[in-house]
């Protein structure tokens, strides 16, 4: 994607590209892309008047009486559908939703993170991110879905990495998308695998995770596979995460805020701060960053994914990690959240990790001291004298903390924020009531 494209090189690209249909692409409020096709005579009027559509059938949008709602295409976002590449080409573009009074619609997730980095840049920042999407591929046994993962490799395996060729067709995907891949290797567990794309603003890397997922799913799909960005689909083994890498770039100093030399962990005042912020709200934003029933099975002790509110520049068992700075390499400074994966929204994640930062940093906060011990090898009392906490066990209680959560309702808005909490605990409910495979085997025999 180019930055720098405006309606009229889209509109001379779309000619070029000898493309015959757009898709509209938006996301509800559970980061799902949702599409719009309309036939390439119909773009100029889109870029120009934006495209009507009913929002009452999508997810945490408005009511039925309120359906009417407008997409307006980001002329940045353009590019050609690599898998669709035929002689009827077809093309995208990631649209922001209006209402009929031509206001942004309060629950668009992408407004809602563009809302929150224009309060990053009233107070002197910019926010750039880098997520490292996790997932599985797995075999489809008969046409059915089955955790059947596609390989046995391991961590950066290659003699047993039968993925290496899809991974190569997802990498090229991502590159006629304007998006550049930085590195792609098998992970821990057997199907599992990582591809990463380049560290950018975070409206940017949200439109690209996003784009990440619909791409990996219909190249998958191509192969006779099935990808999966499911947290912890089999027991027992590594579930997937996407760790974010922030920072914050000072706008009038033109350099990365999070630096200071004369730390021993080379970081700011300003980067503390923010990671404090965030240590002391992730609770409340848990029921985003892990919005699954199946989230909480992944975050456990023992499978590498961050279950203790800490942080640390070595440990990898801390929330927050700080990659070491080489020296000279200061605009690399960076603080790595470890707790979200790859079933969040992440316009959502990181509008709400950048307020709960921002948050820290217009309080002054301080962070605890950071852990470098295996925290996994505590105790609960030497975790209590260190004071240092747990992300909730299950769905159910950070839906509790969530509720409560003034940052959380002022970042997603009301409108937002009580459909995003209305559909997480119907989904609760529903778990809370169904009878699982594991009672059925321990129980109906004994009881």
């Amino acid at each position: 994607m180019t930055a720098t494209l405006t309606k009229e090189d889209v509109l001379r690209r779309v000619t070029e590209d000898n493309v015959k249909f757009i898709n509209l692409q938006f996301t509800d409020i559970h980061g799902m892309v949702k599409n719009v096709t309309i036939p390439v005579g119909q773009l100029e009027k889109s870029l120009t008047q934006g495209t009507w559509f009913d929002g009452s059938s999508i997810e945490g949008f408005t009511r039925i009486q309120e359906s009417d709602q407008l997409l307006r295409p980001d002329p940045s976002t353009y590019a050609v559908i690599p898998w669709m590449d035929s002689e009827e080409r077809s093309a995208r573009l990631i649209c922001d939703i209006y209402m009929p009074d031509g206001k942004p619609f309060e629950g668009d997730p992408r407004y809602i993170l563009k809302r929150a980095l224009a309060k990053a840049k009233s107070m002197g920042y910019k926010y750039y991110t880098g997520p490292e999407l996790e997932f599985f591929l797995f075999r489809k046994d008969n046409g059915h879905v089955e955790p059947l993962p596609h390989d046995r490799g391991s961590y950066f395996d290659l003699s047993l990495d039968n993925a290496y060729e899809v991974r190569q067709e997802m990498m090229m995907a991502l590159e006629k998308f304007g998006i550049e891949v930085e590195a792609s290797h098998h992970e821990v567990a057997a199907g599992q695998h990582e591809i990463d794309f380049k560290y950018d603003d975070a409206l940017r890397t949200a439109d690209n995770a996003v784009t990440l997922k619909a791409t990996f799913k219909a190249i998958a799909q191509r192969h006779g596979l099935h990808i999966t960005f499911m947290p912890k689909p089999i027991a027992g083994v590594n579930g997937s995460g996407m760790h974010v890498h922030q920072s914050l770039w000072d706008i009038k100093e033109d350099r990365n805020a999070f630096y200071d030399a004369k730390d021993p962990y080379r970081l700011s005042s300003v980067a503390k701060s923010f990671i404090a912020g965030q240590l002391s709200h992730i609770k409340e934003i848990a029921a985003v960053t892990n919005p699954l029933v199946n989230s909480y099975k992944r975050l456990v002790p023992g499978y590498e994914a961050s279950t203790y509110i800490c942080w640390a520049q070595r440990n990898r068992t801390a929330l927050i990690r700080i990659p070491k700075i080489i020296e000279g390499k200061g605009n690399a400074a960076r603080a790595e959240i470890r707790c979200p994966d790859p079933a969040s929204n992440p316009y959502l994640v990181f509008a709400l990790l950048l307020e709960a930062g921002l948050k820290g940093i217009r309080e002054s906060a301080i962070p605890p001291e950071p852990a470098e011990e295996d925290v996994f090898e505590y105790t609960d009392e030497m975790l209590r004298k260190k004071g240092i906490d747990y992300l909730p066990y299950s769905l159910w209680q950070a839906i509790e903390k969530m509720s409560a959560s003034e940052l959380a309702k002022q970042t997603l808005g009301e409108h937002t924020f009580g459909r995003y909490l209305a559909a997480k605990t119907q989904e609760w409910d529903a778990f809370r009531v169904s009878v699982t495979d594991w009672e059925k085997e321990r129980y109906l025999e004994l009881y």
